[in-house]
């Protein structure tokens, strides 16, 4: 759709305001420019989904460092990129990002494709995740929506229907407004007013560019866009982690690869529900301690109860798994859940060393 009348004043105020104001972030050409480099643009979206800007920077520089083009990640080993994204979460992305570098060596020759179309063709790769590569990489137009440009429109049309409802006005609203010309550089602009002005408390409408055609600015309440549906109240689930130890090492295993930290180095642990069995993976002399590790996912929150042993020289827990040196064991690449349990056996250990 070819903008005109306001929506084309939207546009030009942002473009000229990005022009000045643009982030300067690692995996971002400078404004009016098409220097991106697909593998960078798309690496970055990936990385960027549920995590902040901040959180990325240092897990996109290990990234490019160690595989600095498509080919390079799509020949690593899954263990090595599985290790090197602990900590980011939502780890099926892991999993999807080396499926999709595969395919774009094996099916494209390593060039990314260059429409919309050809990247939702992608493993991994969605509706947004292919629009602001099209856009940002290949400078298509496209209609990119992300939360940040969610909450802009939401606003700037004062579109009052509860989300997830509104999204479908929100995206047409965003079409209206989207130009042919420089439709990147207009995806990133819009990302960085929701990031750094149009932000969900306090937004800074006093530097917004666009406060003049914001209908929720309008309202002198422009905070209450978009409208959100009450939250539902996350279940709570239990589990048991077992810490076995023996001469200086623990015991990791490797999660399954479909499921949640699906790939990834872990400390053994039962299933995770309303009353867990407690088998542990060997016959030993357990010691449980006080404090649980809780952490919060997406559709659960988990209280994850944890036990220690130590083994004799010679036994070996049941299943399959490794023994990995304790004083290494923030290279091991465990998911935050498990390298906070390693935080609590730590401080256990402190504190039965305090009182000896």
């Amino acid at each position: 759709m070819r903008v005109e009348g306001r929506e084309s004043k939207i546009a030009g105020a942002l473009l000229a305001h990005y022009d000045v104001h643009a982030r300067r972030l690692p995996w971002r050409a400078p404004p009016g420019t098409n220097a991106s480099d697909p593998y960078r643009v798309w690496l970055s979206e990936v990385m960027l989904q549920q995590t902040t800007v901040a959180a990325v920077g240092p897990y996109f520089a290990r990234f490019t460092t160690s595989w600095p083009t498509v080919e390079e990640l799509a020949a690593a080993q899954d263990a090595d990129v599985m290790a090197a994204w602990a900590g980011l979460g939502y780890y099926a992305r892991a999993r999807n990002l080396l499926s999709c570098a595969r395919a774009v060596v094996r099916d494209h020759g390593g060039r990314f494709p260059d429409t919309e179309e050809g990247l939702r063709g992608l493993p991994g790769v969605g509706a947004y995740t292919a629009a602001a590569v099209a856009a940002i990489a290949f400078g298509r137009r496209a209609v990119v929506v992300d939360a940040n440009v969610e909450r802009v429109v939401a606003r700037l049309f004062a579109i009052d229907t509860p989300l997830p409802a509104a999204r479908s006005a929100i995206r047409a609203a965003a079409d209206r407004i989207t130009p042919d010309a420089r439709a990147g550089d207009f995806a990133q602009a819009m990302m960085d007013l929701g990031a750094t002005i149009c932000t969900p408390r306090n937004p800074a409408c006093g530097i917004c560019p666009l406060r003049q055609d914001c209908a929720a600015f309008a309202t002198a309440d422009p905070a209450a866009f978009p409208v959100k549906a009450p939250k539902k109240v996350k279940p709570h689930r239990l589990g048991h982690g077992w810490w076995i130890e023996r001469d200086g090492h623990v015991w990791l295993v490797r999660r399954p690869d479909k499921g949640l930290l699906g790939g990834m180095r872990a400390l053994p642990s039962s299933d995770w529900g309303a009353a867990p069995e407690w088998t542990p993976p060997v016959d030993a002399a357990w010691t449980s301690l006080a404090e649980p590790v809780s952490h919060v996912f997406t559709h659960f929150s988990l209280a994850l109860a944890l036990h220690r042993a130590h083994l004799d020289a010679g036994m070996e827990p049941n299943g399959t798994g490794e023994w990995w040196p304790i004083d290494r064991i923030g290279e091991a690449g465990l998911p935050t859940l498990f390298a906070r349990a390693v935080e609590v056996v730590r401080k256990d250990e402190d504190a039965r060393d305090a009182k000896d």
